[in-house]
């Protein structure tokens, strides 16, 4: 006897299939880090942060970031214990304000994590065209090792998730480990003496801070997903909940020490002092300069390998989440019906995986046919654009979303309380909104020092439009389908009758996931 259906998402033909719940606490905590990728953040992110602000309060913005991000995440997860859907934010939006305004979100969180995603693989390319120069020799350009990324991500999007899990708990463990090898020699022997200054608040609020918290917020992008994986999660209204705290703490202690013993491995009169870090230092050369000096060669290819690894991680981390957008937004029928196509054999959403490596692809092809190669004012092209770029415009938008978010937390619980306290329901929505709502202004108000630009220019006001507006579009495009069809509006943001879902297939899908893998 069956004991749950499965629909085509074209016919609703049902069929019948279990659900297979894979993942744990530990399992969805892995894959929230994996996308905040822990060397990425501190020998790219940070020493990148350190390098166009530099401002040394960068330690203590982890910490206030995490607390802030952890007062959201108490109205976050008060609301997964009520919702669980693939769509996340976009069903939380949906019920809490309203469905266009969910549509909405649903745009914004697309568009959001495609561009960190993109962003992130400018510096993939950057960092494996160095490698593979400096081993053997051969000048490889940056977009070929993008391209077969695209392709290894894209297998590993379409199979189990809980392989993903696997994989990534693996890389994201040697991250770790790796890391705090560095900030213990890293405090031990300080390049100009030991001190508690970077977590002084007046060394953090001063012009500039808003560029400051712009690249930290980036840094913890991935936390807010585990209500993506709640319809693959064992027990999701415990596994959502848990393992978002529990990633927020690690991301936010992990990152504010190591960023700390960075600041003591470079100096911090240097760190401060725009003249103080050449072209040629700034970024990763930052972090791999106090290793190849301090620790030996051999610490220098081990941590280069697992910073491309880390890369990877959060690649399949944030390929995963606009899959499952878009799984849940075609199962919905605010997109195509083909996006909710799931494999056979491993539960996972092969049409909308499909359909982020393709976009892509597309991406990484366009900027390779623009490339103009080394800039020697402003450093290697991928790296300048996609990295930069895309990056924080990917942040600006996931803090809007989750500002919004924490409203629609308000708005569920409004009428209905569920048992769930006020703090949890109200207070803690409130602070967050208000908190998010600053950090998003200070963003924008410091877009131009992001980009690295003396004076705003076009890109200083185009990146931000091109992650709003489609929000904007898709709250027009909410209302149009209250006009023109009232049956998928009803949907929007609540599942669908059809009973399909993550951990299991559809009809429709069984010969083509054959072929996909």
């Amino acid at each position: 006897m069956s004991t749950s259906t499965r629909t085509t998402p074209s016919t609703g033909a049902a069929t019948t299939v279990a659900p297979r719940r894979k993942l744990g606490v530990i399992a969805v905590a892995f894959l929230i880090v994996a996308a905040s990728a822990p060397l990425t953040v501190i020998a790219g992110g940070v020493t990148s942060t350190f390098a166009v602000t530099h401002i040394a309060g960068v330690p203590l913005s982890f910490l206030l970031l995490a607390a802030a991000l952890a007062i959201f995440a108490i109205g976050y997860a008060a609301m997964s214990r009520f919702i669980t859907n693939a769509g996340a934010f976009y069903s939380y939006v949906a019920q809490g304000i309203g469905r266009p305004a969910g549509v909405g979100a649903s745009m914004l969180a697309l568009v959001a994590y495609n561009m960190m995603q993109m962003g992130i693989y400018g510096m993939f390319g950057f960092q494996m065209s160095m490698l593979i120069s400096e081993k053997t020799g051969l000048d490889v350009p940056w977009w070929i090792p993008v391209l077969v990324c695209i392709a290894i991500v894209g297998v590993m999007g379409v199979n189990r998730v809980d392989l993903s899990a696997k994989v990534l708990g693996v890389l994201v463990a040697l991250e770790f480990l790796v890391v705090i090898v560095f900030d213990v020699v890293a405090f031990t022997v300080p390049t100009a003496g030991f001190s508690t200054a970077p977590l002084d608040p007046a060394m953090l609020f001063v012009p500039g801070v808003g560029a400051v918290f712009a690249f930290g917020i980036a840094a913890f992008m991935g936390f807010e997903s585990a209500a993506i994986y709640g319809e693959e999660s064992k027990d999701p209204r415990r596994t959502i909940p848990r393992a978002t705290f529990l990633a927020v703490a690690v991301i936010g202690v992990f990152y504010s020490v190591s960023a700390w013993a960075l600041s003591l491995a470079v100096g911090i009169d240097k760190i401060v002092d725009p003249a103080g870090i050449t072209a040629d230092e700034a970024g990763p050369p930052l972090f791999f300069g106090f290793v190849a000096e301090h620790m030996g060669t051999m610490w220098v290819d081990l941590m280069s390998v697992l910073f491309i690894t880390s890369i990877f991680a959060a690649l399949v981390s944030f390929h995963n989440a606009v899959a499952r957008y878009l799984f849940s937004l075609g199962r919905e029928g605010v997109l195509p019906a083909k996006l909710a196509a799931v494999r056979t054999t491993s539960g996972a959403p092969w049409a909308g995986s499909l359909a982020q490596t393709s976009v892509a692809a597309l991406v990484i092809v366009a900027f390779a046919i623009g490339e103009t190669g080394w800039n020697p004012d402003n450093g290697p092209y991928p790296v300048l654009t996609l990295f930069t770029w895309l990056t924080n415009s990917g942040a600006l938008g996931l803090v809007l979303l989750m500002a919004v978010v924490s409203v629609a937390v308000i708005g569920y619980f409004r009428r209905d309380g569920r048992g769930v306290g006020v703090g949890s329901r109200l207070v803690a929505p409130i602070i967050s909104a208000l908190a998010l709502a600053v950090v998003f202004v200070l963003i924008l108000m410091n877009f131009d020092v992001l980009l690295g630009q003396a004076e705003p220019d076009f890109t200083t006001f185009l990146l931000p439009a091109l992650v709003i507006l489609p929000g904007i579009i898709g709250v027009i495009w909410g209302f149009r389908l209250r006009a023109t069809k009232p049956n998928v509006y009803r949907q929007i943001g609540h599942g669908t009758d059809s009973g399909a879902s993550l951990g299991s297939a559809t009809a429709a899908d069984d010969a083509t996931a054959g072929r996909v893998g």
